[in-house]
């Protein structure tokens, strides 16, 4: 109905089931309350509408059984499109196999004839209803828009087919906008739909500038002064645009007022539930209401609801009082025996098919189609229903869920199994549940494991090899030493200061070492001690080259006639060079580690199913620092080797030099994009190998051919022979 049943449903039947809660049920005062119109079935649907409208007196309403006097064509015609629905159904052998729908239809008038009709519709004939009945009152409304009823928590049985009252009184309150009225009264009926409805509209209005002189409410069911207090409200007021948020009772109720007290000038704004409703212009004082403005539902078709509607005949319906008075007033003819004073017996030959009346009228289907889509949604849940306890469901395990099937019953589903991360550890899971960040789903999907955590081991293939590689550079390193400290007294290893070779094969050796600590679980001493060992080692071997590529070139200065460099660049310059070089890359080192060191961090977005534990370089600048200082020092290195690669053969270690810095950047070189583009693990790789092989390249270009001389032709390992030796 207009008004919002429902909800006043909700509320009054739990005030009934306080009062009788000693005996569990709820009881309908007076004798039982047989349906208008009805219909046997294995499934019976109720419904409620007001086929009479035009209240008797307020103090005549207690000693009448049917107080409201004249008819509503348009809630009739709700009632026999639910009727139409319903029958359409029935006859559809593709929907509700084996099963009929009945109905039982009751006719109401007022807020008391609502409470006992869906009592009695709850109840049957009995008039009692059960305390679980009473609660569970799975309701659909056509016409109900109250944005109250929104609310789940409380009202979690209803349903409509209609939007709330929210969108219409933004609707609204931007309509009057759009017409420049600034100033204007409210009137609502005095229920949660007309006072949620103008408190929505008077906030959204006001937003708008829009300026309320009034506003107010009544009921129909309520005493004459509040309508009276109402018309005078408006009589007195000086805005001309009122809005009546209220249904087609109250409005015909005001009009009737308006009218007798001879009221004009007005500009109408109406809600939904009266702004279309044809039974206005048959009312007293309707000629007040011409020209309102308001929003409706769209019009729509309903195939075959015309002829269904034109069929109706009193022998279809005998029981029911309505349809009686109904065909006596169409035809103005009496369906009694005898004729009764102002009416002649009806022939039998009467039929709508012959007559125009706003029952049959179907060009302006709004409200009906809300009636005849609610019918549809009840016969869609129960068809599912019905297919489900057919077996066409089926039993989803732990690790699966339900996935509805397109098209198809809610109970028509597939078991789809979780995806990986998510689990559900019961039967028949409507979702999965997401494991936390540092868990898995098992391969069973039905719960969840920690995840695999995945660093650079000794166990691996991969560990292994780079770990042998590493061991092996410190082999060959040690071994080369051994060979330079066995021939330290010859001229080869004399040559370019044998002090600096023995600290470049010393570093050499860190190098090597400090590739080790990459592998392996990363700590916190862990993190720091490879990051800095690293820039520390590697800063004390360029430092070791760039002492040798100096002393190449000072060395052949000082062969010149009148030069003294040697005594400039001694012994003792030479390890102060190393030192100061290698001191810079310590003071680089301390304050990376004391304002923002590395650590270890489980990385657990590079991959969904495993934590990468990895150490993060804490300050970026920090480590670029320390890299960037190293590849300045190579480059200085490349340089100035590069300068002297064409010096007399006898000081041609600084070829030698020239290649080795030249495979020490490329390297370094490289390692910038491979460093940044590897993933996981593989990023620690890639730093080891980088350290790898540029100590392998220093370590063969500059030792490997004085080795070889050393080893296998001793005889060009002699002063006469160097200095005479173009090759070397």
């Amino acid at each position: 109905t207009p008004i919002d049943t429902m909800s006043l449903l909700s509320l009054l039947i739990l005030v009934l089931l306080t009062e009788e809660r000693a005996e569990g049920v709820c009881r309908m005062q007076g004798p039982p309350l047989p349906p208008e119109l009805a219909q046997d079935g294995d499934v019976v649907i109720g419904g409620i509408f007001s086929f009479r409208t035009g209240l008797l007196p307020f103090d005549r309403r207690e000693i009448c059984i049917y107080c409201c006097l004249s008819f509503n064509f348009r809630e009739f015609k709700f009632a026999q499109a639910m009727i139409f629905a319903i029958n359409e159904i029935n006859e559809n052998p593709d929907m509700l196999p084996g099963v009929k729908l009945g109905y039982r239809i009751y006719d109401d008038c007022g807020t008391m004839d609502i409470l006992r009709a869906a009592l009695a519709l709850v109840s049957g004939l009995g008039g009692e209803v059960s305390d679980e009945n009473c609660t569970k009152i799975e309701s659909i409304s056509h016409f109900a828009t109250c944005a109250c009823l929104s609310n789940r928590k409380e009202y979690p049985t209803f349903f409509r087919t209609i939007p709330s009252d929210y969108y219409q009184s933004q609707a609204l309150a931007k309509l009057v906008k759009h017409l420049g009225w600034t100033w204007i009264g409210v009137i609502a009926v005095e229920n949660e739909y007309g006072l949620n409805g103008i408190a929505a509209f008077i906030q959204a209005a006001q937003e708008y500038g829009v300026c309320i002189e009034y506003s107010d409410a009544f009921s129909s069911s309520g005493p004459p002064a509040d309508l009276q207090r109402i018309t005078s409200k408006i009589q007195s007021a000086s805005s001309k645009v009122i809005l009546a948020f209220m249904s087609h009772r109250e409005i015909k109720l005001l009009a009737k007022q308006l009218y007798e007290q001879n009221v004009t000038g007005v500009q109408w704004l109406g809600s939904d539930a009266w702004i279309t409703d044809h039974s206005l212009a048959d009312s007293e004082g309707h000629g007040i209401l011409v020209g309102s403005l308001g929003f409706t539902v769209s019009r729509v078709q309903i195939h075959g609801l015309e002829e269904h509607l034109r069929g109706l005949h009193p022998s279809l319906f005998p029981h029911s009082r309505f349809v009686r008075d109904f065909w006596e007033d169409v035809f103005d003819c009496s369906l009694k025996a005898t004729a009764t004073g102002r009416r002649k017996p009806c022939s039998g030959l009467e039929s709508l098919r012959d007559v125009e009346s706003p029952f049959t009228d179907v060009s302006e289907l709004r409200f009906t189609n809300n009636v005849y889509k609610s019918v549809y949604s009840v016969a869609y849940a129960l068809d599912a229903l019905l297919k489900c306890e057919e077996g066409r469901g089926e039993s989803c395990p732990p690790g699966s869920h339900k996935v509805l099937q397109k098209g198809l019953p809610v109970c028509c589903y597939d078991c789809i199994r979780c995806p990986a991360g998510e689990i559900s550890n019961s039967t028949d899971s409507i979702h999965c549940m997401k494991c936390a960040p540092e868990f898995w789903s098992n391969e069973r999907r039905d719960a969840c494991i920690p995840k695999e955590i995945e660093f650079l081991t000794y166990g691996e293939i991969l560990g292994t090899l780079l770990a042998s590689f590493s061991l092996l550079g410190v082999f060959l390193t040690t071994l080369t030493t051994i060979v330079f400290y066995c021939h330290k007294e010859t001229p080869l290893v004399r040559a370019n200061n044998s002090e600096l070779s023995f600290l470049l094969l010393f570093s050499l050796t860190l190098c090597f070492l400090c590739s080790l600590t990459f592998i392996g679980r990363p700590t916190q001493w862990s993190c720091m001690l490879r990051h800095t060992a690293f820039g520390i080692t590697f800063v004390l071997c360029i430092s070791c080259v760039l002492g040798k590529t100096i002393l190449v070139l000072m060395a052949f200065k000082a062969s010149l006639p009148g030069s003294n460099l040697m005594k400039w660049f001694g012994p003792t310059q030479q390890r102060l060079c190393v030192v100061s070089f290698t001191l810079i890359q310590v003071v680089i080192c301390i304050l990376w580690l004391t304002i923002s060191p590395p650590f270890p961090f489980k990385n657990m977005i590079l991959y969904r199913d495993r934590i990468i534990l990895e150490c993060q370089l804490g300050s970026a600048l920090g480590f670029w620092a320390v890299l960037g200082y190293v590849g300045v020092l190579a480059g200085l290195c490349f340089v100035i080797a590069f300068l002297g690669r064409k010096l007399p053969d006898n000081f041609n270690e600084a070829k030698i030099i020239t290649f080795s810095m030249l495979i020490f950047c490329a390297v370094w070189i490289a390692f910038v994009p491979a460093y940044i583009s590897s993933p996981g693990k593989f990023t620690v790789a890639v730093e080891i190998f980088a350290i790898l092989a540029s100590s392998y390249g220093l370590l063969f270009c500059i030792f490997m051919p004085k080795c070889f001389i050393i080893l296998f032709m001793p005889e060009k390992n002699t002063k006469k022979h160097m200095f005479r030796n173009k090759d070397y």
